[in-house]
């Protein structure tokens, strides 16, 4: 699994970008909740280029402030990825699979920087790395990313999300065609959001 693999698996857009104004990043940030330890449901669709059929996966995810996020495939097949500021981690079942150092691959602190970001909705965070255009209301947001540098824009293409006071979808559109979309749901929040095995890897 390449680190390309790794950020396509987690974040997922589904049709062009529609054009927005600057985004207002402030009044976003002021309606997004900032809880520690933030957990879900998420529902992921991937269409690939070539493929009628989209590719569907769903299970949990936890965001835990200062540490980093957790990433739990239950269907089609059990899968769980752990992001730190200093690393990644592939688990199958309570095996380590697979370790990225960020110290050896430096472009781990910098994905795990925007996955952590783009959960968590951290947009002031987004700015270092993408231009940030959208829109907000009184009780919702979207926004358009567009990748500052081109290393970056190839790896990832194009990103958009929108929420209130959580974020409710992360779409990606890639530079090779591909299409993925995320919709996130049952949002818990606190310490008793995530379950005891879930704690238990951070």
């Amino acid at each position: 699994m390449t680190l390309k693999q790794l950020f396509i698996s987690m974040a997922v857009m589904s049709a062009a970008l529609p054009t927005f104004a600057a985004a207002p990043v402030a009044k976003i940030q002021s309606m997004l909740a900032k809880p520690a330890i933030l957990c879900g449901r998420f529902d992921q669709s991937k269409q690939l280029t070539g493929i009628k059929k989209p590719l569907a996966s769903n299970g949990r995810f936890c965001v835990v402030a200062g540490k980093g996020v957790l990433w739990r495939t239950l269907q089609p097949f059990p899968n769980t990825l752990r992001l730190t500021r200093e690393e990644i981690v592939h688990f199958q079942g309570d095996r380590v699979a697979m370790r990225l150092d960020a110290k050896q691959e430096p472009t781990v602190r910098m994905i795990n920087s925007v996955l952590f970001s783009l959960l968590s909705g951290d947009l002031a965070q987004l700015e270092n790395l993408f231009e940030v255009e959208g829109s907000a209301d009184q009780h919702s947001w979207k926004v358009a990313l567009k990748a500052r540098e081109p290393a970056l824009a190839k790896a990832i293409g194009a990103i958009s999300l929108d929420g209130a006071a959580y974020v409710k979808n992360i779409s990606i559109n890639e530079a090779s065609g591909d299409r993925s979309h995320i919709v996130f749901s049952a949002i818990q929040t606190g310490e008793t959001a995530m379950l005891a095995e879930e704690a238990a890897l951070f």
